[in-house]
């Protein structure tokens, strides 16, 4: 039987390993990090990644590319099946770039993933088992993007913003009521909140609630709830946010 401790899978001598899991509503892994890198595939259920620098959701059908050595936690919202693929730093070198970033796993990417994960941990590399990790290699380089990532920023004081809608996505104040929050300018979190994470201050709420409801969803909480939860007035304006949310970044 295959191995569910990822300590199994950093030295083996192949370009990539994968380890099946499964994980219960709630579950969290803890602050952890590995020698390889990892396609963090959810093959049913979301999960949620953090690390000090912002916040990734990684709903079915979607994968998480996690550097290696980085240090990250992931919860579970669902109950989630998981598939990951540990891969040699030489390896994704090769392939991925130094930061996370959520993928579309393709068709192709889904199967060769599980297959691999039919072969023996240490697969003969000029046999099937070889010929499946270059096919998901490839499949990891030419990946689309997806824009499911939360950045945070590095100013501590936009960061007790950012900690008070996380706690709270559902909360509604103008741009000046926010700039109180932070005891900042107006024109100051404008101007450090696009430097520090790439978004306007309204686009980054806008994508934190369509993380929360993607989150809600998992956990099957009525589609009522979620939209007033979030601040919007109907279920069908929310579902319109959420697909927003997965189109490629």
């Amino acid at each position: 039987m295959r191995s569910i401790d990822a300590a199994d899978y950093q030295a083996v001598p192949r370009p990539i390993a994968v380890m099946p899991k499964t994980f219960a509503e709630g579950a969290s892994t803890g602050r952890h990090s590995h020698a390889r890198g990892q396609i963090l595939y959810a093959t049913d259920g979301l999960m949620i990644a953090q690390t000090d620098n912002g916040a990734w959701t990684v709903p079915t059908s979607h994968a998480l590319l996690i550097p290696p050595r980085l240090p990250h936690e992931i919860t579970m919202h669902g109950n989630v099946r998981m598939l990951t693929a540990y891969v040699s730093p030489e390896a994704w070198d090769r392939v991925a770039q130094p930061d996370c970033r959520v993928i579309r796993v393709s068709r192709l990417m889904d199967a060769t993933l599980d297959a691999l994960g039919q072969e023996p941990v240490v697969y003969d590399l000029h046999g099937r088992g070889g010929h499946l990790a270059e096919i998901i290699l490839d499949e990891v380089f030419r990946a689309e993007t997806v824009a499911l990532t939360l950045p945070l920023p590095a100013d501590r004081r936009l960061r007790t913003l950012c900690e008070a809608l996380l706690a709270d996505p559902g909360l509604d104040r103008g741009l000046d009521d926010w700039a109180g929050v932070a005891a900042v300018s107006r024109r100051t979190l404008t101007r450090a909140f696009r430097r520090d994470t790439g978004l306007s201050f309204g686009q980054w709420l806008r994508r934190l609630r369509q993380l929360h409801v993607l989150k809600l969803q998992a956990e099957g909480q009525p589609a009522k709830l979620i939209a007033a939860e979030v601040g919007y007035s109907s279920p069908q304006a929310c579902r319109a946010m959420v697909k927003r949310a997965q189109r490629p970044a």
